[in-house]
């Protein structure tokens, strides 16, 4: 027997029924609401409202958890790679080596941007904060890929999938480069996809690039960690201007947008300035993380 909700307005009882989820937490489905009593709810920041059913991602900040279709974030780091967790996050399962091998193939096909994109990065300054070109370019991509992608259809969504996964890790390198007055690299396909993101970021044509296996698995897990954060805000802005049926750059787009705020994505900047900060003081975290657990504590 499901359990069941009550509500009461003005005298009269409404009832309405409660899920439990992967991991036992509970929702109350209010989608009949205004339609049984008249009444909405009011819910700020919607930190107590879920949109949709989803078994994607499990976030608990407070505990530490992070789970991608089951899976913790430790296991997925330690284990695979990001365009496995990638394609796990998106499929619903964990790639045979065959499905892997294939999905990167089919992200390579698509790893060529067009010449003209080139002419709208240049009619940004230098100064540009990049959140804004990298949304900019993202939007301009439908101009080069005009027709929908059908949500229905398997085949157009992979498509689609492999495409944005192509275009965006190029143009989100080509981004940093027009702000360090760079020329913009291109795709190698005979190079795996973290490590393409290395070289066109940093490789200049005065010499040769050394990609350091290190750094690169570091990237690796930092991008998995990065992948799903559940329903936060750019994802949230992604599904309702999708909802419109406006097309997958625009929508993403718009996440990119979302994305570009202090207190969602621009908290990764303030970060990394601490950790510049950090690094040219002569490295000693301590101070930081002591103020980071009192604030009342001024730094030097």
């Amino acid at each position: 027997m499901s359990k069941i909700a009550t509500l009461e307005i003005d005298g009269k009882k409404y009832e309405f029924p409660i899920f439990i989820g992967t991991e036992d937490e509970k929702s109350i489905d209010i989608s009949k609401l205004r339609d049984l009593s008249g009444a909405i709810t009011l819910d700020p920041g919607y930190k107590n409202s879920g949109s949709c059913t989803s078994k994607i991602t499990f976030l608990d900040g407070e505990e530490g958890i992070l789970r991608y279709r089951g899976y913790s974030i430790e296991a997925l780091a330690e284990k695979s790679n990001f365009l496995e967790v990638s394609y796990l996050l998106i499929f619903g399962e964990l790639p045979t080596e065959t499905q892997l091998n294939q999905f990167e193939a089919d992200i390579r096909k698509h790893s060529l941007v067009n010449e003209e994109m080139k002419n709208i990065i240049d009619g940004f300054p230098k100064t540009a904060h990049p959140m804004g070109v990298l949304s900019a370019l993202t939007s301009a991509l439908t101009a080069f890929n005009p027709k929908a992608v059908n949500p229905d259809n398997k085949h157009d969504l992979y498509e689609a999938v492999c495409k944005i996964m192509a275009k965006f890790l190029v143009i989100a390198t080509w981004t940093y480069r027009k702000s360090m007055g760079f020329p913009l690299n291109y795709y190698d396909n005979t190079k795996g996809f973290v490590e393409n993101f290395m070289r066109l970021m940093f490789e200049l044509p005065t010499s040769p690039y050394k990609l350091n296996p290190v750094i690169i698995d570091a990237l690796d897990k930092l991008f998995i960690l990065h992948a799903d954060h559940e329903q936060n805000c750019s994802t949230s802005t992604v599904r309702m201007v999708g909802s419109s049926h406006a097309g997958l750059f625009a929508s993403i787009s718009a996440g990119v947008s979302a994305l570009w705020g202090p207190l969602h994505g621009g908290a990764n900047q303030a970060v990394l300035e601490m950790l510049e900060e950090i690094h040219a003081n002569g490295g000693d975290a301590e101070k930081y993380m002591a103020k980071a657990k009192d604030k009342m504590i001024l730094l030097d």
